[in-house]
């Protein structure tokens, strides 16, 4: 699935760690810190962390576990007048590297000899960590379930667990001197780990200079697949408004508006839902084949922690991809609709025209 190629390709760098990782998000694993910390709520620490990652200056490698196979990166991230500077690199001989100014992303894919660029929410860490916002407090359990030394470091274990079986939960390492995560799990709603990364290294590095965010790998002879322009004026399927039905509890849209993808002639329409935690992407296009009753399942697909579903309606494919259990995505693909439907013969934008 075409939708997928951007999604998945960040979503693969994106962090969790060195060793085989113990079952369970809720159930402490390592000795007991000794030291009284500030007194705070778990959802404050949460915001800690969350603020540490979007202003600070660091630099740190971690090694991301998932499936049984292990992978080191390097995250260096810069707040600096203003405007986030950060830089992923895989460190085992992919040559992977994600680079951040601003909101502006770049992926380059050695492997594939490609570079991939789009605009991103300049707050969104590389790494993965999750945002906790005040909409996914009902969703989920927060609670402090250990203190811990990690590192030589005093830590606060904080377990974010999903009241239900469509969203992951997480469990979090929180520095309680810097408020950085050093270790996070991704957890199903069993407390089975999904994913875990753990920091082998962390600075916080007062300042960061300009060439460390310039990228290593050489790109001659790559393809440029860009998805950074500014928003489209329409889209094929831009004569309907597209909505969800039904959602499972808890999510609801966040935005609505057409985009491009890699290796897409035409925009499509997208739309994204969120709890205030886990976030599904959906893009809906155009189909070549099928009638106006044609309702049928075009493929869903699992990659680690990602989920993706694709089914056809009157002649649009729709596709749905996030860091959610595959009923979740599966839930709200077959839930959009177009509040003004309209048949893809009968769209006249240039764009249609042109599928």
């Amino acid at each position: 699935m075409r939708a997928l190629a951007l999604a998945w390709a960040v979503a693969a760098a994106g962090a969790l760690a060195a060793h085989a990782p113990s079952r369970g998000c809720a159930a402490p694993g390592d000795s007991p810190a000794h030291k009284t910390a500030p007194a705070a709520t778990p959802a404050e620490w949460l915001e800690r962390m969350n603020r540490a990652l979007t202003t600070r200056n660091y630099d740190g490698t971690f090694s991301h576990w998932q499936g049984g196979t292990v992978e080191t990166l390097r995250i260096i991230h810069r707040l600096q007048d203003g405007k986030v500077s950060e830089r992923l690199v895989s460190l085992d001989g992919s040559g992977r590297e994600f680079i951040r100014t601003g909101s502006s992303l770049a992926c380059y894919l050695p492997d594939r000899r490609t570079v991939l660029v789009e605009q991103r929410p300049a707050e969104e860490s590389l790494a993965g960590f999750p945002a906790v916002n005040s909409q996914a407090a009902g969703n989920y359990d927060i609670r402090e379930v250990a203190r811990m030394r990690l590192n030589r470091r005093d830590t606060h274990v904080i377990s974010v667990a999903p009241r239900d079986e469509f969203r992951y939960g997480y469990r979090l390492w929180i520095d309680e001197s810097t408020a950085m995560p050093l270790k996070s799990q991704l957890c199903d709603s069993d407390g089975h780990v999904i994913e875990q990364l753990v920091f082998a290294s962390l600075t916080m590095a007062a300042h960061i200079p300009d060439s460390a965010f310039r990228p290593e790998v050489s790109t001659d002879g790559f393809q440029w697949l860009r998805n950074d322009a500014a928003p489209l004026a329409a889209s094929p399927a831009s004569a309907a408004v597209w909505s969800a039905l039904k959602l499972p509890p808890g999510f609801r849209m966040m935005m609505r508006g057409p985009q491009t993808l890699p290796g897409s002639a035409a925009p499509v329409d997208h739309l994204v839902f969120s709890d205030g935690l886990a976030a599904v992407s959906v893009f809906v296009e155009t189909h070549a084949a099928g009638g106006p009753d044609e309702v049928a399942e075009v493929r869903s697909a699992r990659v680690g922690s990602s989920s993706a579903f694709s089914t056809v309606l009157n002649g649009y494919k729709i596709t749905a991809v996030g860091e959610v259990p595959p009923a979740t995505v599966r839930f709200i693909a077959t839930q959009v609709r177009a509040e003004a439907a309209t048949t893809p013969a009968a769209a006249t934008t240039p764009a249609a025209s042109r599928r």
